[in-house]
C-alpha cells in the first residue's frame, strides 16, 4: 500500500465509516425533514389550515444546517475530530426528534 492511500485510509476503520454512514443518513433525513416541514407550512398558509409553525420551522433549519456543516467536518477529518463530528450529528438529530416530535 502506498504512502498516500495508507494516509487516506488512516481511522477510517468499519466503525469509522458505519459512525459515518449512520451520521450522513441523519444529516440528510434532517435535511429532507426540514423541506417537507417547509412545503407544508407553504401548503398550510396557502389554504388556511393549521401547520407547522415559525418555531419549528427555524429549529429544523437551524438543526440541519448544523447536522450539514458537522457531517462535512466528519467526512473530511480523520480520528478523533471527524468522530465527535460524526457524534454530533446523531446528537443534533436525537435531540430534534425527541425535543419536537417525542415531548
Amino acid at each position: 500500500m502506498t504512502a498516500a492511500r495508507t494516509r487516506a485510509h488512516r481511522g477510517r476503520g468499519l466503525p469509522g465509516r458505519v459512525l459515518r454512514g449512520t451520521s450522513g443518513v441523519l444529516a440528510a433525513g434532517l435535511v429532507g425533514l426540514f423541506v417537507v416541514l417547509l412545503a407544508g407550512w407553504a401548503f398550510t398558509t396557502r389554504t388556511g389550515s393549521a401547520g407547522p409553525g415559525t418555531g419549528m420551522l427555524v429549529g429544523h433549519g437551524l438543526a440541519a444546517a448544523a447536522a450539514v456543516v458537522a457531517q462535512v467536518v466528519a467526512d473530511r477529518r480523520d480520528g478523533r475530530a471527524g468522530a465527535l463530528a460524526a457524534w454530533l450529528v446523531v446528537a443534533i438529530a436525537a435531540g430534534v426528534l425527541g425535543g419536537y416530535w417525542l415531548f
